[in-house]
């Protein structure tokens, strides 16, 4: 099979599409023909080798945290799932792998495609839509009716926390580019900020959560505008304490993760605040979760209508580094 893949660490995109050997699904694991594949930002940190101290990969590495496809092959003691299911993941970070024509996917992994949608469209829902999930129920455990600021939000990570976050009952603020505006409101943001014109932490005050997608720079200004008691989790800040014993991470890495964040969680904690750091992982119960929602409030990701296949895939990969995109960019299958 053709995939595309990476030899080495590198500040360089420099991609490799190969013919590899199909894998052999394990007793529960799926084996997927992939019909199209996301490319996300995450491929970008991992090809250059910045998230080697949460996983570190051997080489050669073949690219693609999501996907969706038809199931090929299971594997002995898979359940739920048969040939010619339509199914989509976010990929296991220790076994990612979707910009190939096949991969084998943990069955936990795994959910139905949403009912009624395209494989391109249902390949730009798994990692957004289970970042989101994981955000707002387990690192804030955000109750209905509370206000969520999203800084940033205008990307594809905006585009389905917004709807999410409103289906949980969450006040949504968001920040970001005027070309986004118009189409997260109609996803039911209550406030739209443009940051070209309105600073958030001059204008804004009493927020009860804030998800970062801008990262350290941002951080003390995010922190400004939330509520005492309040929690601010990053998606880009780095990891600290609480994440590395939420992840079950080994002792060196415990002490090195500890280190990293201690001067967030202090600065949060002398303000009554709290910090968290998330890093997202494969859950096919909650992609479930995030389908029914997707389903009963017809969410869709907005999809950049520039076509990339697997020989593309370097195309891809520099259009999501350097932008400007409109929505999530796909290889198709």
């Amino acid at each position: 099979m053709k995939a595309v893949q990476i030899d080495r660490y590198a500040k360089e995109i420099h991609t490799v599409l190969r013919e590899i050997s199909t894998p052999d699904p394990g007793p529960e694991e799926v084996l997927i023909r992939v019909r199209a594949a996301a490319v996300n930002p995450l491929e970008l940190l991992i090809l250059t080798g910045s998230v080697r101290l949460i996983q570190d990969y051997p080489m050669p590495l073949t690219l693609g945290n999501e996907c969706s496809g038809v199931v090929e092959a299971v594997g002995s003691r898979v359940t739920g799932f048969q040939a010619g299911d339509k199914v989509y993941a976010r990929l296991p970070l220790s076994r990612i792998g979707a910009f190939a024509e096949y991969v084998a996917v943990d069955q936990n992994a795994l959910a139905p495609m949403p009912a009624g949608y395209d494989f391109a469209t249902a390949a730009a829902i798994p990692l957004t839509g289970l970042t989101a999930w994981q955000a707002i129920t387990e690192e804030l455990e955000a109750k209905p009716g509370s206000t969520l600021l999203i800084p940033g939000g205008s990307g594809s990570f905006g585009q389905m926390a917004v709807p999410l976050a409103k289906a949980l009952g969450l006040k949504v603020i968001v920040t970001g580019n005027a070309r986004a505006r118009d189409s997260l409101l109609a996803a039911e943001a209550d406030r739209y900020l443009d940051y070209r014109k309105e600073n958030y932490w001059e204008v804004l005050s009493g927020v009860d959560y804030v998800i970062d997608t801008l990262g350290a720079g941002e951080f003390q200004r995010e922190l400004s505008v939330l509520n005492p008691g309040g929690r601010l989790v990053s998606l880009r800040t780095g990891p600290n304490k609480a994440f590395a014993v939420r992840s079950r991470v080994g002792f060196a890495r415990r002490v090195l993760f500890t280190a990293a964040g201690a001067g967030y969680d202090r600065a949060a904690r002398r303000q009554g605040k709290e910090y968290r750091f998330l890093f997202v992982r494969a859950d096919g119960a909650q992609l479930k979760e995030v389908t029914r929602m997707v389903e009963q409030h017809h969410i869709q990701p907005r999809i950049d209508p520039r076509v990339f296949t697997l020989e593309t895939a370097g195309e891809a990969l520099a259009l999501v580094q350097n932008g400007p995109t409109d929505g999530k960019v796909l290889l198709r299958l």
